[in-house]
């Protein structure tokens, strides 16, 4: 399955063009991002438990970073409400389920080989950072071999300046109306800039929330190498 795996195009999704599948367990449905591969791929996705349900027990053998987004996720290792970040690296395993229900931002085998830490944040009792200019405030939540990931609070009316993303760029609108000179994108709104892009970033007086990554597009992360190694193993 190829869904916006030319990873040199643009793409922007917002929440109005949502269509959620199930997933093979009930009650666990999910929206398709940017995909390539079939049950084990590399992936992007926003996933929704129904309450009460759940997937059976599985090993992350390419990795799993997860947001949560509303309700509360949870497994045998402890329960995750809103605004957890959890990056389970490759080799981990968990049987993941929600009482109530939850809706996560999760991205799956986009691990590199020496990232190899697991992580829980919850970004509700975090400190903020000062962003570059007026009005940004970032928390930072992961960083390796020039990827990063984090969480960025524009004041309203917050202008940022023209740059480059020389290893792309990925935003998750999680509250607000985020803009750019291409478009105004409100919550719930993905976008996925390619490489070497650039873009002057504004907001207006709604102000933003976003989950940003960057630095991660054809950066050689296990992805592709990993679901071949799988599938040749019958590991589905």
């Amino acid at each position: 399955m190829q869904v916006n795996s030319d990873f040199s195009q643009r793409v922007v999704i917002h929440a109005a063009q949502h269509e959620f599948v199930d997933s093979p367990l009930p009650g666990v449905s999910r929206m398709m991002l940017d995909r390539a591969g079939a049950e084990v791929a590399r992936a992007t996705s926003i996933v929704r438990y129904a309450p009460g349900s759940g997937y059976s027990a599985h090993t992350h053998d390419g990795g799993e970073e997860i947001l949560v987004l509303d309700g509360v996720f949870s497994d045998e290792h402890g329960d995750y409400p809103t605004g957890t970040y959890l990056r389970n690296p490759p080799g981990t395993s968990h049987k993941p389920f929600s009482a109530n229900g939850c809706t996560l931002l999760v991205k799956l085998w986009q691990f590199a080989a020496s990232d190899t830490e697991q992580q829980v944040i919850n970004t509700q009792q975090q400190s903020w950072r000062p962003g570059l200019v007026p009005g940004l405030s970032v928390l930072p939540l992961h960083e390796h071999n020039g990827v990063s990931t984090a969480l960025v609070r524009w004041a309203p009316n917050t202008h940022f300046n023209r740059h480059i993303h020389v290893g792309g760029e990925e935003i998750l609108v999680l509250e607000g109306l985020f803009c750019d000179e291409h478009g105004q994108y409100p919550t719930g709104s993905w976008l996925r800039n390619p490489r070497y892009s650039q873009h002057t970033p504004f907001t207006l007086e709604q102000g933003a929330l976003i989950y940003v990554k960057v630095g991660h597009i054809d950066a050689g992360l296990l992805g592709d190498k990993f679901i071949s190694n799988t599938i040749k193993e019958g590991k589905t």
